[in-house]
């Protein structure tokens, strides 16, 4: 038997739900996570358990989509001039290599603390807006 939670009118699986809270919460703690992605987070949490949290998640979910880097995207941005300066050289180097061997392995996205979280979440998408 599947457990829901009922709130006020939404319907999630308790799992999906706490689920999506913890990712969530390491997404905020994330050092890579971007101030716009902290606060669509924060924004969802305030919101679960109110008439508003269908349309928190629809445009949490909106925010995380924009936010996630891509593997390709990680790799040129450290091999750009521009991840030179983000990383330092001699790191920016690491950072591609790291990519390239991820992406090997059949990464899709970067794998930093914020990119992981996003994915775990974004892997529910469905379930989350249903």
């Amino acid at each position: 038997m599947q457990i829901f939670e009922k709130r006020k009118g939404y319907f999630m699986k308790k799992e999906v739900l706490d689920l999506v809270t913890e990712k969530t919460k390491e997404l905020i703690a994330a050092p890579t996570c971007s101030r716009e992605a902290k606060e669509a987070a924060q924004s969802f949490l305030d919101a679960v358990g109110t008439e508003k949290e269908a349309e928190a998640a629809k445009a949490y979910i909106a925010e995380l989509e924009e936010d996630i880097v891509p593997i390709d995207g990680l790799i040129s941005l450290a091999e750009s001039e521009t991840g030179a300066r983000i990383f330092g050289a001699d790191h920016a180097k690491t950072v591609a290599a790291h990519g390239r061997e991820i992406k090997a392995a059949g990464a899709r996205y970067c794998d930093c603390p914020a990119c992981a979280a996003v994915e775990a979440i974004l892997a529910r998408k469905d379930e989350i807006l249903a």
